[in-house]
């Protein structure tokens, strides 16, 4: 525990330094929402038909904007090289990166919540939608991107390698967070999709770390 904390302070001042790493997704979050309108026009009816998969399809973008640099400056600077040498043990460095790229990435769409409904004339049975998928589903974001970010690490070029690999895992939580948000649109009970939601997350926080620990341990020797 003092190890994660002692890493998670690190994570912290390198994003208080580096303020792009995490206001570049939050931006494009609320540009490519505001575009809809914008394009569209202001149809009340079709902003909250397409509201589900805009919502969705911006998020997993956002995020995935961001995963591409998680471990490319440790890498170059030679942090993995020396916890690896070390023989120290890479969970706490490995859940630091993962709690703090959610509070940079997953914890502000979900502040932004709010703006998102009134942007696209979400009522309220589907805000409410909104805002607990995005509390389930912005975790498994961020420990999927983790995943891809770790897997590339040492690849030149590893965006286009990054979104090849993560994108097709992304499509069963757009999937039932969508269904989710039409189902509350519908006044029709959702539960079923929250579970389904939840029970990916807990799989993917159970095997996610263990992956990516390993592939650290194999791009850095």
């Amino acid at each position: 525990m003092v190890a994660l904390a002692t890493f998670l302070q690190r994570e912290l001042r390198l994003l208080a330094r580096q303020k792009a790493d995490w206001l570049n997704p939050v931006l494009f979050f609320v540009i490519v929402l505001s575009l809809f309108p914008l394009g569209i026009g202001p149809e009340p009816n079709l902003l909250r038909i397409i509201a589900p998969g805009v919502i969705w399809i911006a998020a997993l973008l956002s995020v995935l904007l961001a995963a591409e640099r998680l471990f490319k400056d440790d890498y170059r600077n030679g942090v993995l090289e020396q916890l690896v040498a070390t023989r120290q043990a890479l969970w706490p460095f490995v859940f630091a990166k993962l709690i703090s790229n959610w509070l940079s990435t997953g914890l502000p769409l979900v502040l932004l919540s709010p703006l998102v409904a009134l942007l696209l004339n979400v009522d309220s049975a589907s805000f409410l939608a909104m805002l607990l998928t995005l509390l389930l589903g912005t975790p498994l974001l961020s420990l999927l991107s983790v995943l891809g970010a770790a897997l590339t690490v040492s690849a030149d070029k590893g965006g286009i390698l990054l979104a090849l690999l993560i994108l097709p895992l992304y499509i069963p939580l757009l999937i039932f967070a969508s269904a989710a948000m039409e189902a509350a649109a519908m006044a029709l009970p959702y539960y079923g999709q929250l579970a389904i939601m939840l029970a990916m997350l807990l799989v993917a926080l159970a095997l996610v770390p263990f992956a990516v620990n390993s592939a650290l341990k194999i791009n850095v020797s």
